[in-house]
């Protein structure tokens, strides 16, 4: 009995060491590319495997799936039907994931990322809704008791509204969001190096092939001469992690000489009119580095300083204007070890 007992684990132990050999990748990687449109924006997602381990109809579905739940834009999507109602929805796992995340970076951030701001991003013309001119302060004082993430609960798989008026926008988050999903599919379909980017906010993992090169990524920003004109400033490398940016000349309006920021800060109710005019922001997942990135071109460039000191597994790049006019830059200490010199 002791025999057969050893005997068998011996196979078990040479089936588990053949199994893990057999798994190895032994052939060369190729590239695969997939590309299309979803969130109002495009996506790229490049990976390096020794066959097609995704498809263009399976990233096509989750994106279809993340927009059933997080969309505004969607009729009919989870998000609208909570906005919508008077008491709340039954979430399903995209927006629990979504709105638990948010409410710890709401916390983290001092309120300055908020997804209760939707009345107020209405109000200035950057939601669903068209609008000609620009609310006033008393029509921004009517909607501020409607604006606030303490308003929100959640209570098992229910979120709820203490307010029949709080209406939530997640797309200051959704993107990093769904960047992590279809990274998370790739890698639980055995794929090691890739990257993924979705309206500009990038996951990345391993090396590219052949060469097995670091994966570059651009940060881009407007130069000092032309404002509307957006350049490359700096070239990084993350390796295993995400990075996205939130700038304040990417969508705007104009208002008696003003350009009025999409950033919306839900404290004041007012376009963010801060020196800084993008925040580009590294971390180890996108959902992450998309929700404090919005937070930090809020704070401005000291109260961004203020809130990366409490959070070391993040580094950011702030791209701002001086007071003369010129533009300048300045990074936590981490970030040098991103740049590609």
């Amino acid at each position: 009995m002791m025999k057969q007992k050893a005997y068998s684990t011996w196979l078990a132990a040479l089936a588990i060491c053949l199994f893990n050999i057999a798994s190895r990748p032994g052939g060369a990687l190729k590239t695969f590319r997939i590309n299309g449109r979803a969130q109002g924006t495009t996506y790229a997602v490049t990976y390096y495997a020794e066959r097609e381990a995704v498809s263009q109809t399976q990233t096509d579905s989750i994106f279809k799936s993340l927009d059933a739940s997080l969309s505004i834009y969607q009729p009919g999507s989870l998000i609208n039907t909570f906005n919508a109602s008077r008491e709340g929805v039954e979430m399903d796992l995209h927006l629990s994931r979504v709105v638990e995340r948010s409410m710890q970076i709401y916390k983290q951030t001092g309120g300055l990322f908020d997804i209760t701001v939707y009345p107020l991003v209405n109000a200035w013309g950057f939601g669903t809704k068209d609008e000609d001119g620009l609310p006033d302060s008393a029509a921004i004082r009517r909607i501020l008791p409607c604006v606030g993430s303490v308003n929100l609960q959640t209570s098992g798989n229910s979120l709820v509204k203490s307010n029949p008026c709080i209406q939530i926008d997640v797309n200051g988050i959704a993107q990093g969001y769904s960047v992590d999903i279809v990274a998370d599919f790739l890698e639980v379909r055995g794929v090691s190096n890739y990257l993924v980017e979705v309206g500009g906010e990038i996951r990345t993992k391993g090396r590219k092939y052949p060469g097995k090169e670091k994966m570059s990524i651009g940060i881009e920003t407007p130069s000092a001469t032309e404002f509307d004109t957006p350049v490359i400033r700096e070239v990084i490398s993350i390796g295993d992690g995400a990075v996205t940016t939130s700038g304040s000349y990417r969508k705007f309006r104009q208002s008696g000489g003003l350009r009025l920021s999409h950033i919306i800060n839900p404290k004041s109710g007012f376009p963010v009119q801060r020196e800084i005019i993008s925040a580009t922001v590294v971390a180890p997942d996108a959902i992450t580095a998309d929700g404090f990135d919005n937070a930090l071109l809020a704070a401005g460039v000291n109260g961004a300083f203020e809130i990366l000191k409490k959070h070391p597994e993040m580094d950011a790049y702030l791209i701002y204007k001086k007071t003369d006019g010129n533009v300048a830059d300045t990074a936590s200490a981490g970030f040098a070890r991103h740049v590609v010199r």
